[in-house]
């Protein structure tokens, strides 16, 4: 029979459920930057895509080897794109046509 507070598990299932967390953890910085990455296709690309991209590296743990979660390499890939459609179109719209077509 399980008593109540007195040691029936001492020690948490993992770092990540816990108070004492420092931030964030990998998932939902992936799945923010996953959001923030599909939303700069429709407004603001010129900023949710860098956002997208810093959240996708952070979700990776700033680097590039070892496991990764799906996530986070959609908002990094997603986040890149985004923030070259931006630019192309930021430079479209100051040509003297005012317009890429």
């Amino acid at each position: 029979m399980a008593s109540f507070g007195h040691g029936t598990r001492r020690n948490p299932r993992s770092r990540g459920r816990t108070w004492s967390r420092t931030g964030p953890d990998r998932a939902t910085l992936g799945i923010v930057g996953v959001i923030c990455a599909v939303a700069g296709f429709f407004a603001l690309g010129i900023i949710l895509g860098p956002a997208a991209m810093v959240c996708g590296w952070l979700a990776m743990n700033r680097t590039w080897s070892g496991s990764r979660p799906w996530q986070a390499v959609v908002a990094l890939v997603l986040g890149a794109i985004d923030t070259l459609l931006a630019v192309i179109w930021l430079a479209g719209a100051a040509t003297p046509g005012n317009g890429l077509l």
